[in-house]
């Protein structure tokens, strides 16, 4: 058992040695110990917990992994959300929707059409949101959220409902289902004229907000926990070597997303919109990283909002030093 004596030797050593910079000798001499005693008692501070070291590498400093990702991908604007890699992936997404949130009020103001994907990550934002008043702005959800098995609807109805009452936008709901049974049903319904008109109205979108879904994300993607999904689709995307998906339109590792049979029963827009318009892709969590490689490939998004060890991954997996 650690006695309180060798407790408080430990912590006196260890300052004398990272506080004033003194060598083992120094201190040995100090205190009338042998270096070897000196040793063991820093070994015996590291191994409790008495002292924590960090390593600083500053090629891995946020900024640096921006204009990393930034120059690798042609995007816009990377920003990467300083975090610990020892707190969680949980703070790591808390801490991502509150920057997020910050910086959506910098970019969306009235007059505009903001398109919001549902999901895990824009309902973290939609809780960090901070009220600013607009005029004549619209909220129009990307993709529909019914299922059989939940009520999905009301799900992303709430936080299409959380964003617009935030900025007193007018809110578009997209009352269909996630997925439709037959491709050739969703067809029939994309020709009805208040279908047209969402649709419409996504197309004219000023700014898209969304993030990418993962299978064994540590926070999992509300598409693959929510009931969206059967097995038969799970082992389609498996067969299909998916890496993830943007409001529930799946895509492969080099971000193509063409010749996928699930896309063509999925509500969410082709891939082409996020292609095109101007778009924040939130991410966070370890998982991800794949599908951030492949949905950057892609060209899917205009600019990245990141946190740090996610960022650092990515760096690490996709780009060569």
């Amino acid at each position: 058992m650690d006695s309180p004596e060798k407790i408080t030797d430990a912590i006196r050593v260890a300052r004398m040695y990272y506080y004033h910079n003194m060598t083992t000798e120094a201190i040995a001499h100090e205190l009338n110990l042998s270096r070897s005693s000196i040793s063991r008692l820093l070994s015996y501070a590291k191994i409790k917990g008495l002292v924590d070291i960090h390593i600083i590498d500053p090629y891995e400093h946020p900024q640096l992994l921006e204009r990393k990702i930034v120059d690798e991908y042609k995007i816009k604007r990377a920003h990467v959300v300083p975090v610990s890699d020892r707190l969680g992936e949980a703070e790591w997404l808390e801490r991502l929707a509150q920057y997020s949130a910050n910086y959506l009020n910098t970019l969306f103001s009235s007059n505009m059409i903001l398109g919001i994907a549902w999901g895990t990550t824009n309902t973290a934002i939609a809780r960090h949101l901070l009220p600013k008043i607009t005029y004549n702005s619209q909220i129009v959800q990307l993709n529909g959220a019914g299922n059989t098995e939940t009520m999905g609807i009301e799900y992303a109805s709430e936080i299409i409902m959380r964003f617009a009452q935030n900025f007193q936008a007018k809110a578009h709901l997209f009352p269909v289902p996630a997925f439709f049974d037959k491709a050739a049903t969703k067809k029939a319904l994309w020709e009805e004229g208040s279908i047209k008109r969402l649709l419409d109205l996504q197309s004219r979108a000023d700014l898209l907000l969304y993030s990418i879904g993962a299978v064994n994300a540590g926070i999992p993607s509300h598409v693959y926990i929510g009931g969206y999904l059967k097995d038969s689709d799970i082992r389609e995307l498996e067969e299909g070597k998916i890496v993830g998906d943007i409001a529930t339109v799946f895509f492969r590792e080099g971000g193509d997303y063409n010749g996928i049979p699930l896309n063509e029963r999925a509500s969410g827009p082709n891939l082409k919109l996020f292609q095109t318009k101007p778009g924040i892709c939130v991410v966070s969590g370890l998982a991800k990283v794949k599908g951030l490689n492949a949905a950057l490939r892609g060209k899917l998004m205009t600019e990245l909002i990141v946190d740090e060890p996610t960022a650092r991954k990515l760096v690490e997996n996709y780009i060569p030093p």
